[in-house]
This record gives C-alpha cells, structure tokens and sequence, in this order.
C-alpha cells in the first residue's frame, strides 16, 4: 500500500519508519524540509509541497496526519480539501479533541478517520496502540498499515464511529494522569517517611511481580535510577493538561464524578507554582520517560 504522511515530528517520523518496515510504500510531506530529508534517508519519497504530495499519491489517496492537534489540522485539511473526494481517507493520528474530530468528519471530502495514538517514542521499537473511530470501510482498508504502526493485530480496533477515536485516547490520558498521581503520592510518603529507602530498589521489587507493576513503575525505576532517590535537580513542575481538562469537562457533562482524575489535573495546574511537592518531580520525569518531553529541573 502507499501511504502519505504529513507531519514528520518524533511521532511522524516513527510512523514513517515503522510502515515501510512493514513494505508499505510512503509519500512524506513536511513544511520542515530537514525533517523530510530525514524521512527520505528512511526510505520514504519526498514531496516539495502539498499538490506535490498528493499527485504523487494519485487516485484513492491514503493520508495519515501526524500534526499538532488545533489549527494546524484545520489549516492542512483545507489546504487538502481541493485534491479529496469520498474515496480518499484521511487519517489524524494526533491528540485532537474529539468534537473538533467529530466536525472535521463532517465537512471533510475525504472518509476520515481518527486515531489516537498512546505509546510514545518507545513505539518506535515496541509499536502503538491505536484506537480509531471512523468508518469500518476505511479500517479495513488501512489495517495492515494499522498493523504495522501498532504492535501488531492486537494493538489496534476499530472503537466505534467518527470522534471514537480521539474520545477513547482522552479518557486513556485522564486515568494516565490518575496513575501517575498515584505513583508520585506512595514514592513521596516513602520518601519523607521513617526510612532512609532507595528507591530505585522499591521501584524494582515492585515490577517483578507486584500486584501495582507497570510500564509506569517501570519508568519510576527509571528515573531513581537515572535521577537518584531525591530526583535530583527535577523540577516540581508537570506540563501539559488539555487532555485531562477535555476529560474531567466531559466527566462533567455526563455526570459521572472523575475524583482521581480530577485531583490529578489540580496536581499538575498547582505544580506550576513550584512549592517543591515531590509527586510533582515524579511525574514531570515519567513524562520524559514515555513521551522523552522536555524536563524542567531547578536552579
């Protein structure tokens, strides 16, 4: 199959890599012309422009966007609507919020599906999970591509109808940030607590058999191992939210109460005055263990 990515950040560029692994043929279009050189090292074949790209794809256009969520996927889907029609489909693997998913369905020429995407750089080895929403036609069109990105078979379905997707990946974000929470709170009364522990051995004892293993607690075995037992100059500050606020907004709506998912989110917004809270400098390093975001650290 030929496929056309555009966007060739980290995630963009893993995607490339992993479908034509898999001997799928790739078209890749950035407007960073680095990032589609880097591409084009892989294998893939460039594209100078987007009617560039999309004559190169010819008719029954498969497009996958790895795009930041937000304007820059409305500006590239209008930039695209000339060269679509209904026999075309699009892919947005990014964080996008659902509704905007939901009416970029709508208006779209092309049959759309949405793609949330959990994994990280580490899928660069190990594969994603992929959860998509859109029309079953255009899963099945697209599964061994699907099957190449992910893990393998197991690693992607079908969730349902237009916006699926991206509401299944929000709500895998909210209990992410639930889990982290949870993590940072027992490694912090461990830490202040009535022992002088390390714990990067806690942390290992804990992933061999535990009822709480997890990649999670792997990557907190990671950063005592790679920070030390205090974190050394790691930052109490956690970055992102616009998952975890999509998710609690909608736990709203829908009534049902989100109390972990909510005090989380509060956890990570109070971070952002810096009162030193240990938690905190956890979960600003497992961010950078699963997504490698950048680590804010302390003078």
């Amino acid at each position: 199959m030929q496929l056309g990515l555009i966007g060739l950040g980290r995630m963009g560029q893993i995607v490339v890599e992993r479908t034509l692994a898999a001997d799928h043929d790739v078209v890749a279009f950035d407007l960073d012309e680095d990032a589609v050189a880097t591409a084009a090292e892989a294998g893939a074949e460039p594209a100078a422009s987007l009617e560039d790209f999309t004559e190169r794809l010819g008719t029954d256009k498969r497009i996958w966007l790895m795009v930041p969520a937000g304007e820059a996927v409305d500006v590239t889907l209008e930039e695209l609507e000339p060269y679509l029609d209904g026999d075309d489909i699009v892919v947005d693997g990014g964080n996008s919020y659902f509704e905007d998913t939901v009416r970029r369905a709508e208006s779209c020429p092309a049959t759309y599906l949405d793609c949330g995407t959990s994994g990280g750089p580490a899928g660069a080895e190990l594969g994603f999970s992929l959860m998509i929403g859109g029309p079953q036609w255009a899963y099945n069109e697209l599964e061994s591509v699907f099957d190449a990105v992910a893990t393998g078979p197991d690693g992607h379905e079908r969730m349902g109808e237009a916006g699926s997707g991206h509401y299944v990946k929000m709500i895998h974000n909210g209990v992410e940030y639930a889990l982290m929470q949870a993590y940072g709170e027992g490694f912090e009364l461990l830490h202040e607590g009535r022992y002088d522990l390390d714990l990067e051995n806690v942390a290992s004892v804990w992933n061999n058999g535990a009822v709480i293993r997890s990649w999670l607690l792997e990557l907190c075995e990671e950063a005592f191992r790679e920070e030390g037992t205090d974190l050394g100059t790691v930052a109490d500050r956690i970055e992102g939210g616009s998952t975890g606020t999509w998710t609690v907004q909608e736990g709203l709506e829908q009534e049902v109460p989100l109390p972990l998912i909510y005090t989380a989110l509060s956890e990570r917004f109070g971070s952002r005055a810096d009162d030193g809270r240990f938690s905190r400098r956890l979960a600003n390093r497992l961010r950078y263990g699963f997504g490698r975001h950048e680590v804010p650290r302390r003078e």
